[in-house]
């Protein structure tokens, strides 16, 4: 890792916004509906595209600042709107609504996810791209990988990581990596475990890295789960898996 990413997910770790040297929205449309994205870009030649996927809130300030450190770091950085402009987001009903209308609906679910990647590779400067996202994001990142979707890698933080029936990770194209509190309540060790066999057994290069106590939202400053140290290391290991992948 750089000294530059070194400093910059420090400053993550601790809850600090890096500024990007820009930062714009980005209106897209699947179907019939409307969505806004959130771009951060480097100052300078991008390493590489990252895209993020939200937790069950919808896109917040978390995953604008995981964003712009992203971009600090040099990557393009789009973190992608899953639920659309018009979604009502107040509160645990909210969420659980749309969180489970795309569950009971995976070609639904693909295609949102789909549209944000379509979006993110008409920005100018983006080519190879990672997707990685945050309990419902991180669902959504392996869905992407089982799904096929044309990606350098593919990165889950503290998300669910059960395996509907009928899918596979038979055509995940790139390396997918798992980033786990080992207290999670949602998604536990022996989900893990089912998981890294599922892809052991598909031939896809995987990796996890078990974070001792960390509970689900381990990356949410201000959340019950937040946990500093284990989302430093999460932070680092990432980078490391984005150097390697671009």
């Amino acid at each position: 890792m750089t000294n530059t990413a070194k400093l910059s997910t420090t400053a993550l770790a601790l809850g600090l916004l890096a500024a990007p040297a820009l930062a714009d929205p980005m209106p897209y449309t699947h179907g019939d509906r409307s969505f806004e994205g959130y771009v951060a870009t480097p100052d300078g030649t991008a390493r590489g595209t990252v895209l993020l996927v939200h937790d069950w809130d919808g896109l917040t300030e978390h995953e604008r600042t995981q964003a712009d450190a992203l971009a600090a770091d040099g990557y393009i950085a789009v973190a992608l709107d899953l639920f659309g402009t018009d979604a009502v987001l107040e509160g645990f009903e909210d969420y659980r609504r749309e969180t489970g209308a795309l569950y009971a609906d995976r070609e639904e679910f693909r295609g949102r996810i789909m549209a944000g990647a379509e979006a993110a590779a008409a920005l100018e400067g983006t080519g190879a791209m990672v997707i990685a996202g945050y309990c419902f994001g991180g669902a959504a990142t392996l869905e992407a990988a089982r799904a096929g979707m044309d990606m350098a890698g593919f990165v889950s933080f503290h998300g669910g990581l059960g395996t509907p029936e009928g899918q596979d990770y038979s055509e995940t194209p790139a390396p997918v990596m798992v980033l786990h509190g080992s207290a999670d309540p949602v998604s536990g060790m022996a989900d893990l475990a089912a998981l890294m066999d599922e892809l052991q057994s598909a031939g896809v290069a995987h990796e996890a890295r078990i974070f001792g106590g960390a509970r689900h939202s381990f990356t949410v400053p201000g959340s019950n789960d937040w946990d500093p140290d284990a989302n430093a290391g999460a932070q680092a290991a990432f980078r490391e898996f984005l150097a390697a992948r671009f």
